[in-house]
This record gives structure tokens, C-alpha cells and sequence, in this order.
């Protein structure tokens, strides 16, 4: 079966991609190189000796989407990751995120609704519950005004699924709200490489420790938690990508409840910036450069999840720990700099 992997290349989607090859798929991914590198086809290669087919184009191009879905008859899937995805950013250049994150779904959309039966798998986030009222948020906790355009675009991607699905019976959706994935592949052949600055605690906290920066900034320690911090659920990137895989089997061998689902996608447990330090610093043995500053725009207090929903009807756990997904993404930060 052939399953496309949209944002193949980036964090994720190169992961979901190694998933998908071992569970015997074969890949097509899309990507237009904005903040990936075609690079990262040979580390996909070296894990699994296949090289998934590549495309590379911009899905805002409406035209080349139209000719992808042509040029692909057979496709049984797309997974969609191409977005952009910083909060900071996304207050700064709102109409940016608006085309991107929603003319691309769009378009991915009406590719597929010209098929009998079509499964989507939709990269979602937690972002969309906005500063939940209790922990952990469960799939049922009201979608919270948005705290970002960001934000606001997962929200509104989720609403075009939905009022899609409930006019196509034949398009079988799953949105996907993970929380904050870290850490990198065992073999240290794929993980986390954003070009330019990192918009992600995790790179910057490596990136600072092989010394590319200066120091790490903790956006507040003011905040109503135990050390003052953010608290989020960091789950590790192997485990997200295997999440993907099996709510795509879901869809495929039609265990689905109904044509439309949502599932929270994290470990169940909250950590601070902090401990996400002290962790780092305990698995590396180094001490982390660190300023407090402000707090940045955007950012909510406390969010992690209630993982029971997906446990029982979807059958996933994670497996990995905070310690875990440090080390490996510590691993993966030493092997791309010797490069």
C-alpha cells in the first residue's frame, strides 16, 4: 500500500516515514525543503535500505497538487505534517500561517474527495485546547480560544476535517493532538535539525551544549507552577511516529468509530523547562548555560495529557522516558556536528 507523508523530510514526518517503511509501506513523501534537507532521504535509506519516492513542490501551488494526486491514482493515505509551526512566528506573520497551514489542507482535501474511500491522518496539536482548565486535558476538554495563529490554524484545520467528513462519508479522518515530541531516532541517522535558529527547547538546549549558541533562554520562571517554568508533555519522536502508523491501520482495516476521530498523543506526564534541563543535564553529563528572560508571547502555563483514549481504542503507549528522549536527541546533536 502506498501512503503519502506530506512535511516528509522534517522532524516527524521522517520518523512516521521509517514507521511506515517497517510496517511494510511503501512512501511518497512531499516536501518543499523550506526547513528540512533532501539530506534526510539517505538517513531515512540507511535505517531501513529503502528510499522512499520524493517530491518536491510547495502544496500552496494548487496546480502541483492536482498533478500529484494524477500522477498517484493508487495512493491509499496521506499523512499531512507540512505546516509551519512556531508559536513566536506565528504572532509575528499571521497571514504566513493562515496560507500555509490552511490552503495547503485545502487543497490535500479536494485531491481526495474525488476518491471512493480516502484515509487522512492530520497532524493536530495540543495547542488547540488554548490553557486548559484541568490536567491532564482529555479529548473532551473545550477547544480554548487560540493563543496564537498557530494555534488558531490547527484549530480551524480540524474544523475543515470535520465539516468535510460529515458531508463525504467516503473520507475517513483522523486528527491527531500531540503534545511536545523531542528527541531523535536509536540509530542517530534521522532527528531534529532546523534550519537556522531552533523554535524548539529541545535543538536549542543541544545546539547550546555542543556550543552553536551562546546560552539557552527560559522564556519566565514566574509562571504558577512548582519551579515557576512552563510545563508541557515531551514525548519522544519514535513513539509519536508509531502512534501515526497504527491510526492509519485504524482507518485502513476500518476500526474506526466514525469517519471523523480525534486522539490526544502524549506520555501523560507534565514536565518544566526546568527538569527538561536537569534531564538533559543528567544524560550528558554537562552543565547547561541558561538565562532567565521574559516571558514570550503566545506561550500557555501548564499542558499535558490524558493518554487513555488512545491506550484503549487506538491499543498505542509510549514507551520512552524524558531521560530517554534527551539522550537520543544528545546522541543524534554530536553525530550531526562531526559531519
Amino acid at each position: 500500500m502506498q501512503i503519502a507523508v506530506t512535511g516528509g523530510l522534517g522532524f516527524i514526518g521522517s520518523h512516521t516515514t521509517v514507521e511506515l517503511q517497517q510496517a511494510g509501506y511503501e512512501v511518497v513523501i512531499i516536501d518543499n525543503c523550506s526547513n528540512a534537507s533532501q539530506s534526510v532521504l539517505d538517513g531515512i535509506e540507511r535505517i531501513t535500505g529503502i528510499r522512499p519516492l520524493f517530491e518536491n513542490f510547495d502544496l500552496r501551488e494548487r496546480e502541483k497538487v492536482k498533478d500529484f494526486f494524477r500522477k498517484y491514482p493508487d495512493l491509499s493515505g496521506i499523512i499531512h505534517f507540512a505546516a509551519s509551526k512556531a508559536v513566536g512566528e506565528s504572532v509575528e506573520e499571521p497571514l504566513l500561517y493562515y496560507e500555509n497551514n490552511l490552503a495547503t489542507l485545502v487543497y490535500l482535501l479536494q485531491g481526495l474527495t474525488g476518491k471512493e474511500r480516502a484515509h487522512f491522518i492530520f497532524s493536530s496539536s495540543c495547542t488547540v485546547y488554548g490553557q486548559a482548565e484541568t490536567m491532564p486535558i482529555t479529548e473532551n476538554a473545550p477547544v480554548q480560544p487560540a493563543e496564537s495563529p498557530y494555534g488558531n490554524t490547527k484549530q480551524i484545520g480540524e474544523e475543515i476535517i470535520r465539516d468535510t467528513c460529515n458531508v463525504r462519508p467516503g473520507l475517513q479522518a483522523i486528527s491527531l493532538r500531540y503534545f511536545n515530541p523531542i528527541g531523535a531516532h536509536p540509530s542517530a541517522e534521522i532527528g531534529e535539525l532546523p534550519l537556522g535558529v531552533p523554535q524548539n527547547l529541545v535543538p536549542f538546549i543541544t545546539q547550546t551544549a555542543i556550543g552553536m549558541r551562546d546560552h539557552l533562554s527560559v522564556f519566565g520562571d514566574d509562571y504558577p507552577t512548582p519551579d515557576g517554568t512552563c510545563i508541557r508533555d515531551y514525548i519522544h519522536v519514535v513513539d509519536l511516529a508509531k502512534a501515526h502508523v497504527i491510526a492509519m491501520e485504524r482507518l485502513l482495516k476500518g476500526k474506526n468509530s466514525a469517519n471523523y476521530e480525534v486522539f490526544n498523543v502524549g506520555t501523560g506526564t507534565g514536565s518544566s523547562v526546568m527538569e527538561v534541563i536537569q534531564s538533559f543535564e543528567r544524560v550528558s553529563g554537562k552543565s547547561l548555560n541558561y538565562k532567565i528572560v521574559d516571558r514570550r508571547a503566545g506561550d500557555i502555563i501548564s499542558a499535558y495529557a490524558d493518554t487513555q483514549k488512545a491506550n484503549d481504542q487506538l491499543g498505542w503507549l509510549a514507551e520512552s522516558s524524558l531521560d530517554d528522549a534527551m539522550r537520543s536527541a544528545w546522541a543524534w546533536e554530536q553525530k550531526v556536528r562531526k559531519e
